[in-house]
């Protein structure tokens, strides 16, 4: 219900710019009333399976919204993951699927794949809603993350600067959702992009005055080596945030020169615990402050370790990874200088060179 005060009190500002059209708080409200009426009319019950198909556009963000209210279990996915779909609707046991087209068209079918499992049995009776994440799959079968999505959803109730922010991660990526929900938590505005090239965002920062910009280390090279961001003016940006990989010392040092006035931020977030507030020591600097109300963090053998509140209750379809006592072992390879931490990587994936 706090997002909904919020969406009220800023009901005559923009919430979202989707194909370059303005929608309102007031929209959002309106659509997720039909997306409510959508959901009732095909009986989906609380704690019902949901997979919804799309990208951030104005019908995706509404449904989502409903089915939270609704105290579904949703499995966010993008049409990107075509291939797979029956494998991850099979581990998620999806019983109805949401497809939003690239026009912003609902429609729906019935997968029917209902069984029952520890996780959802724990969300049901807490009458809450549900979120299902699913790791890449790079090393192996995609796992499935179960979390109990109020609890996620808490660490929003507190108020920080609304921003007009480009939806730059995915859909069925907790990153990407973690946008979503601050920036419309917040009464900022969601700018929203289908194509991710270092062109189309820089005339996006231009045309929309995007103030915050949450990409991946690969995208910001990728940006320096375009040299795109001489041919717009980026003056709106305040605030580049990076993470989901290991940024290059050499990228991030360019970065802050090409943008001396811009805040460059690491963030660092799993779809197991959640994305974690953090502080870059400077701006030209991999070093990086993470934990804040919620989650603590210890260092064994090198590695990162990390207790969290809104840590995933687990796995559907891989054994549980915390540790006895709830520490979860995150894999990624640190350095430790007093309160702060650098990322090396994934121990698997580090070459030494």
């Amino acid at each position: 219900d706090f997002l909904f005060d919020v969406f009220n009190e800023f009901e005559n500002s923009d919430s979202i710019i989707w194909k370059d059209k303005k929608h309102s708080y007031k929209s959002l409200i309106k659509n997720i009333e039909k997306s409510q009426l959508l959901i009732d009319s095909h009986q989906i019950l609380p704690g019902t399976a949901v997979a919804v198909i799309g990208e951030f556009s104005p019908n995706s963000i509404a449904l989502l919204l409903a089915l939270i209210k609704k105290a579904c279990i949703i499995v966010p996915l993008t049409n990107t993951s075509n291939r797979n779909e029956n494998k991850l609707f099979n581990i998620a046991q999806v019983e109805f699927v949401f497809r939003v087209s690239a026009d912003d068209v609902i429609t729906i079918e019935s997968v029917s794949k209902k069984t029952d499992n520890d996780y959802y049995k724990v969300i049901r009776e807490r009458k809450h809603p549900g979120l299902v994440l699913f790791t890449s799959g790079t090393s192996g079968e995609p796992k499935a993350a179960v979390h109990d999505f109020l609890v996620l959803l808490d660490k929003f109730k507190t108020r920080r600067l609304a921003l007009r922010t480009v939806n730059f991660l995915l859909f069925d990526h907790w990153g990407g959702l973690n946008t979503m929900f601050y920036v419309l938590s917040n009464g900022g505005v969601v700018i929203t992009t289908k194509d991710r090239n270092p062109e189309i965002i820089c005339k996006l920062i231009e045309k929309h005055k995007i103030e915050l910009l949450p990409a991946s280390p690969t995208f910001l090279n990728l940006l320096l080596l375009s040299g795109e961001y001489k041919n717009y003016d980026l003056s709106s940006l305040k605030i580049i945030s990076y993470g989901t990989e290991p940024m290059s010392e050499n990228t991030l040092k360019r970065l802050n020169k090409i943008f001396p006035d811009v805040k460059i931020q690491q963030t660092y977030g799993l779809i197991e615990l959640g994305v974690m507030r953090s502080k870059s020591e400077k701006n030209d600097s991999l070093w990086v402050k993470v934990g804040g109300e919620g989650f603590e963090t210890r260092v064994i053998d090198g590695m990162l370790e990390i207790k969290a509140k809104s840590a995933m209750l687990g796995y559907l379809n891989a054994p549980s990874p915390f540790t006895e006592d709830g520490w979860f072992k995150t894999g990624d390879a640190v350095e430790v200088d007093g309160e702060y931490i650098k990322i090396l990587g994934r121990k698997s994936e580090i070459i030494n060179v």
